[in-house]
């Protein structure tokens, strides 16, 4: 506790440009949370789905199921049923309801990464400005005489220095939060999609078996 309580105050000595920045790291973790529970709780897809899905010639009954199994909110779940609702229609209207439904999807995966990109740049200048502060602070106590106070001449260094090294912090924890969950995105939009190309597959198979059938 009290190891806790010194880093505290070493970071409020930073000067008024830590609040900010404490702010600002505040938002990304929040943002870091909230996009880790989404992912974990409606990404995740099922290995019994995900086996049916590559299985030739799987049942559709079977696949309705394993979808309403899932969250209302899971988003594979949101991409494969305007699959299962339009699979009777033509092969080129269901890709287009897939195609629509992925790109709304991917707005939703996308909300609150701007926040950390733009923590990235903004910490980092905050941080500065944090420095050019404390060091006006520390050249002011320097006279026409010559240094009149070389104590506060080193805690102004030391300020600038804190917010500089706060601001760097926050940008880099960001920064490899934002490639992280970037990259989870598009793994998950390239699975959506070649998932999307089975079951387009297996309407273009069926409707082949129809028109067959018929001739």
């Amino acid at each position: 506790m009290q190891g806790l309580n010194e880093a505290w105050e070493a970071i409020r000595f930073g000067g008024v440009m830590i609040y900010p920045l404490l702010g600002l790291g505040v938002i990304a973790l929040y943002i870091m949370i909230d996009k880790a529970y989404v992912y974990m709780r409606y990404v995740r897809i099922q290995a019994p789905l995900l086996e049916l899905v590559e299985t030739y010639g799987f049942s559709w009954g079977d696949l309705e199921k394993q979808v309403k199994s899932l969250e209302e909110r899971h988003y594979f779940g949101r991409f494969f049923r305007p699959i299962l609702e339009n699979r009777a229609k033509p092969a080129w209207w269901v890709e287009s309801r897939a195609a629509d439904e992925a790109q709304q999807i991917e707005k939703s995966m996308s909300r609150g990464l701007w926040v950390l990109e733009t923590v990235v740049t903004a910490a980092p200048l905050l941080g500065l400005l944090g420095t050019i502060t404390g060091m006006m602070h520390a050249f002011k106590l320097i006279g026409g005489a010559g240094l009149v106070d070389p104590t506060g001449v080193t805690a102004g260094v030391a300020q600038a220095l804190i917010a500089t090294a706060l601001g760097l912090f926050i940008a880099l924890i960001c920064l490899f939060a934002f490639n992280f969950f970037s990259r989870l995105q598009s793994q998950t939009l390239d699975e959506m999609e070649r998932l999307g190309t089975r079951l387009i597959d297996h309407i273009r198979m069926d409707q082949q078996g129809d028109g067959s059938e018929a001739a």
